[in-house]
Order: C-alpha cells, then sequence, then structure tokens
C-alpha cells in the first residue's frame, strides 16, 4: 500500500482529526526560538518520541508504521502567549479602525514599540518572529503620516515599500486595499506594471511597492519623472531585510544610498524601517544595508501556537548495479520522483538513501489526504515540479479530485500563473503546494498546518522562515526538515544541537565589494554628477573605484565633479541578482513562453539536448541561442535525464593572508576562475545507469572572485594515504591522492553554509595534486559570485570549526566509498569522479592536526558553534 493509501485508510479505518483549535493563551514560534536563545523546552529524540504528545499532522504521517525509524529528532516549540498594550494616542483613528478590523485585537507590545520609533522619525529595524505582525509595526505610522499630511497640504507625504519578490509587494497591496482607507492611493510598481498604469503612479500615488530592481532599472534613472515624489519621501520600508545578503545585498546597498542622494537632492531625508523574523545583529545588518544609524527593537510579544519541528531522514535501499535493473515501474512507491540529475547516483551496486523530494511528495500527499493544508519546500524548480506530480500520482490511486488539489509554485512563471496559484492557496482550493523559496517570504498564506522543508535550504534564516509559513490559524502546528544525501544534510539531521537552540547566522554584506561599487558609481554619476561628499556616502572604497573609472574612460573629473561619459544607460552595466539576465523558454510550434531560467545557470540546464520539466510535463531542449537568451523546447517524455559535464581552472591572482602551521599553508585572496560546460550525460530514469555522452560546444565563462585555500606538502600526504591504504586497494598513495583532494574539496563545501550565510550554489572548488600557482597539492573553495561575498573569507576566520565538522561527516557516513550524504556533489561537473573518502579524512585530519585541531575521538567532536 502506498504512503497515501496508508494515511487514508487511518488509525481504524478513519481519517486523522483535524488540529483543533489553541485557545486564547496558545501561541507558537514557527519562526524558531529568538536569535541567540536558549534551545526550547521539551526536545524528545527518536528514542523518546513516543511518550511525547506529538502534532496531529505528525502523527498522521506515522501512521504508516514503516516510517517511525525515518524520525531523528522532533523539538517542540511551546506555545506562547502574547503581551498588548493600548493604541498609540497619535494614531489615526480611521487606520486604528482598519487595522483591528484585520488583527481582532489591540496590538502587540513590539508593534507598538517600533511604531513609536518610527513616529518619532528615528530609523528602526524590527527583529521579530515570523507571522508575528510586523506588518502593522511600520503601516500604523506611515499610514497615519500619509493621511494627516495629506489632509494638511493636498498632496502630502509619500513611502516607498520595498521588497525582496513581487509576490510580496502584491501582497502587502492587497492587504492595504482590505483596510479600505479613504484617501489612500497605493500602488504596485514592477516590472508588470503596464506604461500607462506607471505614468498615473509617479504622478498621484503616496504609497508605491516596488522592490530594489525597480529602483535601480526605472526609477532613479528616472528620477525627474520622479521629482514630486522624491521631494515628499517620507518613509522607505525595506521588507525582509535579511534577504539582502551577499552580492545581492552589496547591490541593494547601493542602490539605496543612490535613493538617500537624489532624495537628498530634492530636499527629503527619509525614516528608514527595515523587518526581519530571522537575522542576527539585526542593528548592525541594519546599517550596512541603508548607511543609517537605525534603533533595533527584538521583542516579540506576539502569540503563536506550539510548533513540533521534525528531523527526517529518507531510508536507506539497495540498488543492483543500474546496468542489471530495468526501467522502473510508475506505479511503485519506492520510485525516484526527482530528477537524478540533481543528485546523481553511482553505477555500482551499494545502499543509497531514497530522494528527499521523493520523500516529501510522498508526506505531501498523506498531509492532503487527511485534510491538512500543508506546504513543501523544495530547493530547486525541478525538484518542485517533481514533487508536486508524485504527490499527485499518489493521490490519484485514492481519488482523482485530491489530485487536483496539489500543485507546483517557482520562479520562472508567468505572473498571471503565479497569482492564480497564490489565491487558490489562501481560498483552499489548492491544500498541498510544492514550492521553491519563491513563497518563503512574507506572503500570505494563512491556513498552514505544516510545512515540509525537502532538503537543507542552505542557512538557518531560510529554515526559519521556511518553518514559520506554519502555525498562522493559531492551531498546533508542524515543521519537518527531509534530509538529502548530502554532507551538511545528514550532519544536521543527526546534529540537532546544531540547529536548535542556536542564532541565525550573520548576514554576510560587503558595500565596499568593488565589482559591485564601480557600476552602482557610474549609475549615481548619471543620475547626477558625482561630488566629493557623494564618495562618503558609498563609503571608504569609492574613491579609489572613482580613480579606476577614471582611468578607463568611464568617468570624466570636471571641477563641479565626475560625469558619465558614455550614451548609453549605466544601470545596463550590472544585474541586480547576479544572473546577467535570463534565458525565455519557448515551445516549438506555438512560440508560448513557458519560462525563464537564469542567463549564469542557462549552460548548465537549457542546452541542446536537455530535459526541462515545467507543471509536470517534459520537454527537450532544441537550440540554445545565448545571443538572443532564447532557449527552444519541444514536448517530449524521454526515458532519461540530462547532467552536464564541465571543466574549470583556477588561478591565483593575489594573496592577502598566509598562514604557515607544519606541512599546511592556508592562504586567502583573489583568484580567476575559468569554466566551461563541455557536454552532458543522459542517465536512465531511476537507475541513473548512464545511456550516452554527447559533447556541447559553449563559451568558456571567466569569474574573479575570493577563495580560501590550503597546500599540503607531497611527504605529509603520501604519509597519511600509506595509514588509510585498503588491503584491497593496491594503489600508490600518490595515485589516490587526487581522489582525496577532490572528495575533500565537495565535503568542505557541502559542510561552509554551517558557518557562513550561503548554501553550496553560492561556492565553487578546485582540487588538484599539483597546482601551478602553489606548486603542492591545493585545494581551493571560492565564492561562485564576481568580486566575492565574503563566503570563503568566512571559511578562512573558522577554517578549523568548518574542517572539523567536515571529517566529522565524512568519517561517520556509515557508506563504504562515498556517496551524496558525504562526498559526492550534486553540481560535480567531473561526475564526481575519481573520489576516495577514506583519503578525504587521512587528508583532512593532517591539515586539524596541522593547526592544532587533532584528530577527534571515537565519540566524536562539538558541535560547531553558529556564526
Amino acid at each position: 500500500m502506498s504512503g497515501a493509501r496508508a494515511a487514508a485508510a487511518g488509525v481504524g479505518g478513519t481519517p486523522a482529526p483535524r488540529p483543533h483549535d489553541a485557545g486564547a493563551d496558545g501561541g507558537p514560534t514557527p519562526g524558531g526560538p529568538t536569535p541567540g536563545s536558549p534551545a526550547s523546552p521539551g526536545t524528545a529524540t527518536a528514542r523518546d518520541r513516543d511518550s511525547d504528545a506529538l502534532a496531529p499532522a505528525l502523527e498522521r504521517v506515522l501512521a504508516d508504521g514503516r516510517r517511525r525509524d525515518r524520525l531523528r529528532h522532533v523539538e517542540q516549540l511551546p506555545a506562547r502567549p502574547g503581551v498588548r498594550v493600548d493604541w498609540p494616542a497619535w494614531a489615526d483613528p480611521e487606520v486604528v479602525a482598519a487595522l483591528e478590523r484585520g488583527t481582532r485585537g489591540l496590538p502587540w507590545r513590539h508593534q507598538a514599540v517600533a511604531a513609536e520609533h518610527v513616529w518619532a522619525g528615528r530609523s528602526v529595524v524590527l527583529s521579530a518572529g515570523t507571522a508575528s505582525g510586523k506588518s502593522l509595526a511600520f503601516q500604523l505610522p506611515v499610514l497615519t503620516a500619509l493621511r494627516r499630511t495629506a489632509e494638511a497640504t493636498g498632496r502630502g507625504a509619500t513611502a516607498l515599500y520595498l521588497s525582496p519578490t513581487k509576490a510580496l509587494a502584491a501582497d502587502q497591496e492587497a492587504r492595504l486595499r482590505a483596510l479600505r482607507l479613504p484617501g489612500l492611493e497605493a500602488a504596485t510598481y514592477d516590472g508588470d506594471t503596464p506604461p500607462e498604469v506607471r505614468r498615473w503612479i509617479r504622478s498621484h500615488a503616496q504609497l508605491v511597492l516596488t522592490n530594489v530592481d525597480m529602483l535601480h532599472r526605472s526609477v532613479l534613472p528616472g528620477h525627474e519623472h520622479w521629482s514630486s515624489f522624491l521631494r515628499r519621501l517620507r518613509y522607505v520600508v525595506v521588507d525582509e531585510c535579511h534577504s539582502y545578503r551577499g552580492v545581492f545585498g552589496c547591490h541593494a546597498s547601493a542602490v539605496l544610498r543612490r535613493l538617500r542622494r537624489l532624495a537628498a537632492r530634492y530636499g527629503a531625508d527619509p525614516v528608514f524601517v527595515l523587518a526581519s523574523a530571522t537575522v542576527a545583529e539585526p542593528a548592525t545588518t541594519a546599517r550596512r544595508l541603508t548607511g543609517v544609524d537605525v534603533v533595533a527593537v527584538t521583542e516579540d510579544a506576539s502569540q503563536r501556537p506550539a510548533v513540533s519541528v521534525a528531523l527526517w531522514e529518507p531510508p536507506l535501499r539497495t540498488l543492483p548495479p543500474a546496468a542489471a535493473v530495468p526501467p522502473p515501474d510508475p506505479q511503485d512507491p519506492w520510485a525516484p520522483v526527482d530528477l537524478p540529475a540533481q543528485e546523481p547516483p553511482v553505477e555500482e551496486a551499494r545502499d543509497q538513501r531514497r530522494t528527499a523530494t521523493a520523500e516529501a511528495a510522498d508526506l505531501l500527499a498523506d498531509l492532503v489526504v487527511g485534510g491538512v493544508r500543508a506546504l513543501a519546500f523544495v530547493r530547486s524548480r525541478t525538484g518542485a515540479e517533481s514533487v508536486a506530480a508524485g504527490a499527485r500520482r499518489r493521490l490519484a490511486e485514492v481519488s482523482p479530485e485530491l489530485a487536483q488539489q496539489v500543485a507546483a509554485y517557482r520562479g520562472g512563471y508567468l505572473p498571471e500563473e503565479r497569482r492564480e496559484l497564490e489565491e487558490a492557496l489562501r481560498s483552499g482550493r489548492v491544500r498541498g503546494l510544492a514550492t521553491t523559496r519563491a513563497l518563503e517570504l512574507g506572503v500570505d498564506v494563512a491556513g498552514l498546518d505544516a510545512v515540509l522543508v525537502a532538503g537543507w535550504p542552505g542557512t538557518r534564516a531560510s529554515f526559519w522562515q521556511q518553518i514559520g509559513r506554519a502555525g498562522r490559524r493559531g492551531s498546533p502546528a508542524l515543521g519537518v526538515f527531509v534530509s538529502r544525501d548530502d554532507p551538511l544534510d545528514t550532519y544536521l539531521v543527526n546534529h540537532p544541537e546544531a540547529l536548535f537552540g542556536v542564532p541565525v547566522e550573520a548576514a554576510v554584506l560587503d558595500p565596499d565589494n568593488p565589482y559591485v561599487l564601480a557600476p552602482h558609481l557610474c549609475a549615481a554619476a548619471q543620475e547626477l554628477p558625482l561630488t566629493e561628499p557623494d564618495l562618503e556616502l558609498f563609503g571608504p572604497a569609492a574613491a579609489e573605484v572613482v580613480e579606476l573609472l577614471v582611468g578607463r574612460g568611464m568617468l570624466r573629473r570636471r571641477s563641479t565633479g565626475w560625469y558619465w561619459t558614455r550614451r548609453d544607460r549605466a544601470v545596463d552595466l550590472t544585474d541586480l541578482r547576479g544572473a546577467g539576465g535570463t534565458v525565455r523558454i519557448v515551445e516549438a510550434g506555438t512560440a508560448r513562453v513557458l519560462g525563464t531560467v537564469d542567463v549564469a545557470s542557462a549552460d548548465s540546464t537549457v542546452h541542446r539536448g536537455a530535459v526541462h520539466v515545467h507543471q509536470g510535463r517534459s520537454y527537450v531542449v532544441d537550440e540554445l541561442d545565448l545571443e538572443e537568451q532564447l532557449a527552444v523546447v519541444h514536448p517530449e517524455t524521454p526515458e532519461h535525464t540530462t547532467h552536464a559535464r564541465s571543466d574549470s581552472d583556477v588561478r591565483v591572482l593575489a594573496v592577502d593572508g598566509t598562514r604557515r602551521a607544519g606541512p599546511v599553508t592556508l592562504s586567502s585572496g583573489v583568484v580567476e576562475v575559468t569554466s566551461q560546460v563541455t557536454g552532458f550525460l543522459r542517465r536512465r530514469v531511476g537507475t541513473g545507469q548512464v545511456l550516452g555522452e554527447e559533447p556541447l560546444d559553449l563559451p568558456q565563462r571567466r569569474l574573479r572572485t575570493r577563495a580560501v585555500w590550503w597546500t599540503l606538502e607531497p611527504s605529509a600526504a603520501d604519509a597519511a594515504l600509506a595509514d588509510s591504504t585498503d588491503p584491497d586497494d593496491p594503489r600508490p598513495p600518490s595515485h589516490r591522492l587526487p581522489g582525496a583532494l577532490h572528495a575533500a574539496e565537495h565535503a568542505a563545501i557541502g559542510l561552509l553554509p554551517l558557518l557562513a550565510t550561503c548554501d553550496r550554489w553560492d561556492l565553487g572548488g578546485l582540487s588538484t595534486a599539483l597546482h601551478p600557482d602553489t606548486g603542492l597539492p591545493t585545494v581551493f573553495v571560492h565564492d561562485a559570485v564576481p568580486g566575492g561575498a565574503g563566503f570563503s573569507d568566512r571559511g578562512h576566520d573558522r577554517l578549523v570549526p568548518w574542517l572539523r565538522a567536515t571529517v566529522e561527516a565524512v568519517r561517520s557516513c556509515p557508506c563504504a566509498s562515498g556517496c551524496p550524504a558525504c562526498v559526492q556533489s550534486p553540481k560535480c561537473g567531473n561526475g564526481n569522479e575519481p573520489l576516495d573518502k577514506a583519503g578525504a579524512v587521512a587528508v583532512l585530519d593532517v591539515v586539524l592536526a596541522a593547526l592544532g585541531s587533532p584528530r577527534s575521538a571515537a565519540h566524536g567532536v562539538p558541535a560547531v558553534p553558529a556564526a
């Protein structure tokens, strides 16, 4: 019986009851413990979980007895009563009445405290849990000010609301319209806004909901058309401010400084209001992002229901050699439902964990059968499509009507598709939704009972944002982290102390990144000639970068400042998201646009011959035209998936720091990474059997970025590998060294996100037994973005705890020769060859011993402290 059928039968032949209301004094922490707080009480492990009262939704998925061994840990986050206070005396009565209709009560204390700061003219950052009502904290003072100034002057003050996603801005606009405040003109201004509506917004809107991309490309370059709005600009709201990290955060920081500069040009000095459920060091992060001093409000006084957070590890199954396996039975509940290209299997027989996406599809189907409304967060677009398709297939065995209540939601859909899915989820027409991070942020999806997180989302901040989507009705809620066969996932699911009771990661944000700063200084000069005081606004690196731009002929200095020298638009020099634009995916014959992918990933995902999945349907790419940024596809359901192969090289350009410790040398600095997709493998669906390899003719990509690397004296490496030699492996140590370094590189990349605010897709690496720039065996780990984002620097600063966790994860993995849970990488361009698991442990032990941290004892190592 499939998981869905078992769930349909329920206990005693009846469906499990729906979760009951928590009552007046219940209250959750779906956003996770307050950053820096101790672990919540009531923790249950796999050994004692049967003695604890589990969330009804968790009891449902455990009704299938085969699953109980998959539950590794349950963390009980207790209900929390809220603390309400009176409305401020200065608040507009109509605004108060409108907000009371939506909140059904007085404000929580943290909302009132933040609103008082904003009303007093102080910039503020509010860091409170998911679903704690952060919107009210800025709506109350902003809407009061907009209404009062409009009554007094006729036009009144204006405000900008900035969100990291279109979905969040659209959701906020819907909330504002639901308030039905007379005289309030609020409108969304984004890439989907028609030209005639844009003109109306510039002339009439008091509150404009937009994003930093539109500020960069439209509002700031055309500031003359926005002069009236900017002159009256009083507030700038930056919602979900933790999203502005890495290179995107650097871009956003520069855009906000350009906004402040132009607002000052028109006589305005706006108050900044920032909000996030999951931001470490909120005041520091907010200051780096905006350049202004802020007051931090970190209390969360809201009421929340209890949440059970389960750590779930899919089961092992033994796969025979791929060539001996027939194509999978589509009715087999053990058949993989995700694309093996995401987690490429090996060719020989071994124990392999069931994929997180296959497991999530079953769990999502069971929850929908039980009347539980649930989101399943999946890391990739293809994974989201796969989970939705797998859940629908399992539900169809029970009821075709139930199968229609599951859908996928991801980036790349057309705007009208996204809005329709959001409304279907709110209304309950869709009860199970598989989504990428597109629904992670504060879109109002009230009424969810459970959230599945299929694969570690990259950071604790993202994890708590996703778990926080559950429990919005006041009922006991469920969050389940389903681990992938990945080093970090495996580490976390077996080390709950590294996840619970520790603060979220500090946002890595470097506003002085010259690769980011240079195009924004060009854009600022085109908007208004740069002056000496402007350079102070953009930070200490700005003066040097301006001189470089002058030397390249992009800026020209005059007595009144620096001027842009070209006829083209300076804003076209950069893409804030770091993707370099998008490639449209068009169906041949109908010319229908199916969606988009980033240019940066197009070479490996929509190359000629690639299999592409959209809304559960498979397509094969006929042609990729990079110049036209177009991929042409036709519908087809092949019996294979595709996996790109690539070559890469790293060249050291500058060394910032070096530390020598015996046979080990640790360095950091600037490198140039050259990469090229050279071909792709076709693998049989379900078995992973390689059916063939085809070459591709795609251009080389060059990336100048930052890296950390360590070298090892050959004699020390040979000695370590000789000690770890398998009696059945006759190869000399020198022949094992490439595989040992390669495996160590993969594992290190997989574990660095434990310390830095990134995931493995933000990183790259290279290992070699003899690197031309070092003359030694070398392992590089580099940021995968131009100029670097601080991730590898974080690894350099905390190398010992990073590599200690890495060697622990590899050593404790039960596999014999290496698997995706320890040393295999889902994005390896060499097909995970060669890899030597035992050799990786030996090499990492030598590095740690040289750095003063000898190999751990049999009982393991301490949990890695939070970033």
